[in-house]
């Protein structure tokens, strides 16, 4: 039973390496994001993350701040 599950009428060496090759594919793509998106915010908070009032009026008065505010639901 397990045989004809790992060799799926001879189909079984294509199948489980497409299938292996997507998973690998995808493993990679997320810890590739992971990372770019830690760098991203350990260089937004080195940036912003000391940010007084007066300069939070001014980064939200901003046309490209506004744009992201209203994209977003809650900040």
């Amino acid at each position: 039973m397990i045989n004809e599950l790992l060799f799926m009428n001879g189909y079984g060496l294509y199948v489980w390496s497409a299938f292996s090759f997507t998973l690998f594919s995808f493993l990679v793509l997320f810890l590739i994001t992971k990372i770019q998106y830690t760098k991203e915010k350990n260089k937004f908070v080195s940036k912003l993350g000391s940010l007084n009032s007066e300069r939070a009026a001014i980064a939200k008065s901003q046309s490209i701040n506004k744009a992201i505010l209203s994209n977003t639901s809650n900040i």
